[in-house]
């Protein structure tokens, strides 16, 4: 190294990349779109409870099936149900489904994929034809199959398609692992002495974060179409309690008598699904590391 070379703290990269990846996201208006939608249908489900609403599952057969009015903004349901209280609470049963199913997903997938990866050998191996063979499954297939088999509810609608989403995390985390692991900074803290955990926990899984966010954001989008789906048969959220799918399930057999009851749900459904993936586009355009020196 010459005299005059210029040494950047290594403290100082990290924030810097930090910088440049958020100016590059909002930048991006198709991203910030879909951070509005995202914000927007968390909080009406996080404030679902103090919000000045009617009870989600309160009947009233004195206005079945009436359409949207001063008094219920979004109509009413087949029993006189609220559709709009509906609407907030089926956000709670939505989101919730998605992050918890995508939390479960990485909870099992990033560790055997940094394992895979790391070791290489028959453990690769293993792990690596054991996620082949689920992923050849359809993942809607095997989130019905998981949910038939444990029963109808929310709680097990989320463990199964957490556990059939676990596939992608893996084989996701294996391939980032297997191309930093030979970089310079891994090799020289094999070289130093440096336990297999350690340099798993702080050379190589911090680096690999950025392309699992971004996996994590799409994947809770097709977890709320898999939430939607599994409640519209039956296997998720189980009346009187609220879900889009269940909303949907019921709404099928009023089209015509009824058409909101099927409009309201389907398009909270779209437009959150779709805010999802355009944030999630957003963020891997951000998070690029080719665009970050």
């Amino acid at each position: 190294m010459t005299a005059n070379a210029t040494h950047i703290p290594a403290d100082t990269i990290a924030p810097r990349r930090r910088n440049r990846a958020w100016a590059k996201f909002a930048a991006n208006r198709s991203a910030l779109v879909g951070g509005v939608f995202v914000l927007f249908f968390t909080l009406l489900a996080l404030l679902a409870p103090v919000l000045p609403i009617p009870d989600p599952t309160a009947t009233d057969w004195g206005v079945i099936r009436k359409p949207p009015s001063a008094e219920h903004w979004l109509g009413t349901d087949e029993i006189g149900r609220d559709i709009l209280s509906r609407m907030i609470w089926g956000a709670r049963a939505s989101l919730m489904a998605g992050v918890i199913s995508v939390v479960i997903a990485l909870g099992v997938g990033v560790p055997l994929g940094l394992i895979a990866g790391y070791f290489g050998g028959w453990i690769d191996q293993i792990i690596a034809r054991m996620t082949d063979a689920l992923l050849a499954m359809p993942f809607l297939i095997m989130a019905i199959a998981l949910a038939a088999f444990l029963g109808p509810s929310l709680t097990n609608a989320m463990i199964a398609i957490g556990l059939s989403a676990v596939p992608i995390f893996i084989r996701l985390t294996r391939g980032q692992v297997l191309s930093v692991k030979t970089e310079d900074y891994v090799e020289g803290a094999r070289a130093i002495g440096l336990g297999h955990l350690r340099i798993m926990g702080r050379y190589i899984l911090p680096n690999v974060i950025p392309p699992i966010v971004v996996q994590s954001t799409l994947t809770i989008a097709t977890a709320i179409i898999a939430e939607a789906s599994l409640s519209f048969l039956g296997l998720g959220q189980q009346p009187p309690a609220p879900s889009w799918g269940t909303m949907l399930a019921t709404a099928k057999n009023f089209l015509e008598q009824a058409p909101w009851m099927a409009i309201w749900p389907g398009t909270a459904i779209f437009v959150v699904v779709m805010g999802f993936n355009l944030l999630g586009d957003g963020l891997r355009d951000a998070l690029d590391p080719r665009e970050h020196g």
